[in-house]
């Protein structure tokens, strides 16, 4: 057994006394069986197996390692492909103290004092027992890494787990130093890798698949425990008016800003606009804005919430979010701890999954085999007041009708993705009143009927868009269809720009003003393609399909077609630059802030209360040091977003997540605890 192996390196015996061995996880997502991590040990050295299929993609990484006595890397080759298809060729090598590697950002050496564990860029979820081996080892479970930064391990609490090696005891530790969040993992008392975990899927030792469900929500909670902290510590309720001086607001139905003014927020609603001169009242909090502009929240379209990604878009300004698929338990229990506020997050606005079943299924909502149980998780989300359903790659075609017409009945909308062996004319002749991603859209017009596009095909497929005549009568046809019966469009275009332009070693050219502020696993991660480039013409075929995409949006623009912003990305910093992309379709700055806040807001009927900032609406807006009407760059800089009367400022935030803040809180003056306030009539001069 692998624990063999984890107590001889806790008694620092040597690897080599050890017999053959194997070791097999299984990778759960949405009760689903989607892939495995095989690991064959023979004394120093190992040999990994992993991949993972979901929604007709997922990475196959093969490793080798050999190891020191004391079971850390010598020797470490990964080999493979990545979740879209971009080959892997990573090494690491250690000879005494000095250690070189090369990854997708490109070669690296050093030579450190220190006892360091490297940071594998594309290793398989086993690498975590790589790094619990070294850190249990610590006194305090931290140890310096390469390429840069720290590995720690925080020790939570231990549970007893069934499964058919019987009942074993594992203790929850969260390792963080990677990325911009901690990794859950549950260990066994000898050190071995029991699981990793989260609130969507797990990777378990085979034999245990059957506590995928237990484990889900305990990481839930476990999650929930950080963000509750976080929360405590960093939302701030004034407890009485807030004066927010010296700003200038955007006003979203003029696209222009106003002149400078104050703007009060008394509980969760704006009270008033009041010009700059006007004096304070007894009992108020006075914020400086310094000249700064207010915006709107704006609206992330195209989200998959969770609780990391729910307060990383509050942070960018995004105050209300619309979930495209989901865990529906997962998301309903979200939802209502960020409407109770015991955690950070935006408003979120509910899709309802539907996807057919197929060896490619995305395994989320509802996967049905027949159009009777397709009209039945129409109602199941009607019931249950979500705003749209989706229809996902796997439902078949001859569906999607009767799916429309049970959702519209029931009022809701229908969006989604064009189903395998299907045209985006199919899905605007059935009734869709919202086309889910650009790449979908355009398909039909570059492939053959039987074409499957449940995998990743309806990615790499994209190469063949430079040939494409965008004045060709297919595409206007297709064009007219989506003006003429006012359709909208979930371009995404921020992913298209990272599938078709990131090349390895290089910064993406969507990241430039952000990259340096993120922690280097992540910017490590970054640094990779996500399509593999190698084939003669194929680099240049995904850069110009990415202009061709751009072309169409264009055209969708100028033809009156309302276009949805949305990332499938996460939002945050990648919101920021999906809205930048509109500029290259035409769009201006004060245009695309429109879209971003006040247009979407109506979009998704919810403009009486949120999308602009006007006396008796919801204080969901956010402060900016310069001008995001000349330079939509602007918004980047955030130094306060407030949420529903509710103030954040992200410099206190983001060091938490490793990231280095973009903006300086501003100048806070707190009312006296014991603010004077007029005194009430007494009930000897009261009038009757």
């Amino acid at each position: 057994m692998l624990r063999l192996t984890a107590l001889a390196l806790a008694l620092c015996l040597p690897l080599s006394a050890l017999a053959a061995e194997q070791v097999a996880y299984t990778a759960v997502f949405g009760g689903r069986n989607v892939g495995h991590v095989k690991i064959d040990i023979d004394g120093r050295k190992a040999k990994v197996d992993f991949n993972i299929k979901n929604n007709g993609r997922g990475p196959t990484i093969a490793e080798a390692i050999t190891f020191d006595d004391a079971g850390l890397p010598v020797d470490w080759k990964i080999t493979g492909t990545t979740t879209f298809g971009s080959k892997v060729d990573e090494t690491f090598a250690r000879a005494g103290a000095r250690a070189t590697w090369k990854d997708s950002t490109g070669p690296g050496k050093a030579s450190p004092k220190d006892p360091t564990v490297y940071v594998a860029q594309s290793g398989s979820p086993w690498s975590n027992q790589i790094y619990l081996r070294a850190l249990l080892k610590r006194a305090d479970l931290s140890m310096p890494a390469l390429p840069g930064g720290t590995l720690r391990l925080e020790k939570g609490a231990t549970l007893t787990v069934q499964g058919k090696g019987g009942p074993r005891e594992v203790t929850r530790y969260d390792l963080s130093g990677i990325d911009t969040t901690p990794e859950t993992l549950l260990v066994e008392a000898d050190g071995t890798l029991f699981a990793t975990v989260s609130p969507n899927a797990i990777v378990v030792r085979e034999g245990y698949e059957g506590e995928e469900v237990r484990l889900r929500k305990l990481a839930a909670d476990w999650v929930t425990e950080r963000y509750v902290g976080i929360q405590r510590d960093v939302a701030h309720q004034y407890g009485g008016p807030v004066r927010i001086r010296n700003v200038r607001v955007f006003d979203a139905q003029t696209g222009t800003l106003t002149a400078p003014v104050a703007v009060l927020v008394n509980g969760r609603e704006i009270a008033a606009i009041e010009p700059l001169d006007s004096p304070a009242t007894p009992g108020e909090t006075t914020i400086d804005g310094a000249g700064g502009t207010l915006v709107p929240g704006m609206h992330e379209m195209h989200a998959h919430v969770g609780q990391d990604s729910a307060l990383l878009n509050l942070l960018a300004g995004v105050t209300t979010m619309r979930d495209m698929g989901n865990d529906n338990a997962v998301l309903d229990t979200l939802v209502r701890r960020i409407d109770a506020g015991e955690i950070a997050g935006p408003h979120v606005v509910r899709s309802g999954f539907i996807e057919g079943r197929s060896p490619f299924s995305a395994n989320n909502g509802f996967v049905v085999d027949s159009e009777e149980k397709a009209i039945d998780a129409v109602r199941w989300y009607a019931a249950r007041g979500f705003w749209q359903v989706k229809v996902y790659n796997s439902m078949d075609p001859k569906w999607v009708p009767a799916v429309v017409a049970e959702a519209h009945k029931l009022g809701m909308r229908v969006a989604g993705h064009v189903p395998a062996f299907a045209t985006a004319d199919q899905m605007i002749e059935a009734g869709y009143d919202e086309l889910t991603h650009i790449n979908q859209f355009v398909l039909g017009w570059v492939i053959k009927p039987d074409e499957d596009t449940r995998t990743l095909f309806r990615l790499t497929a994209l190469k063949r868009l430079p040939a494409l005549d965008l004045a060709s009568p297919k595409v206007q046809r297709t064009i007219d269809a989506m003006a003429q019966g006012k359709k909208a469009i979930d371009p995404t275009l921020g992913i298209h720009e990272q599938l078709t332009q990131n090349r390895d070693g290089k910064i993406p050219p969507g990241a430039v003003d952000y990259f340096d502020h993120l922690p280097i696993g992540t910017r490590r991660d970054m640094m990779k393609a996500w399509v593999d480039t190698s084939a003669p013409g194929d680099d240049k075929a995904y850069r110009d399909a990415f202009d061709k995409l751009i072309g169409v949006v264009k055209q969708l623009h100028d033809r009156g077609v309302f276009i949805v912003f949305g990332t499938d990305t996460g939002g945050s910093f990648t919101y920021h630059r999906e809205l930048e992309l509109y500029q290259k379709a035409g769009m201006t700055a004060p245009e695309i802030l429109k879209r971003a806040t006040l247009d979407s807001a109506r979009y998704l009927g919810e403009d009486q209360r949120l999308g602009s900032i006007a006396k008796g609406k919801l204080a969901s807006f956010f402060l900016v040091p310069g001008d995001p009407t000349q330079d939509l760059k602007a918004i980047k800089k955030i130094a306060m977003v407030v949420k529903d009367g509710v103030f954040y400022y992200p410099s206190e935030v983001y060091p938490k997540f490793g990231i280095t803040p973009f903006a300086d809180k501003p100048a806070v003056t707190e009312a006296p605890k014991t603010a004077s306030v007029p005194p009430a009539a007494s009930a000897e001069h009261a009038h009757f």
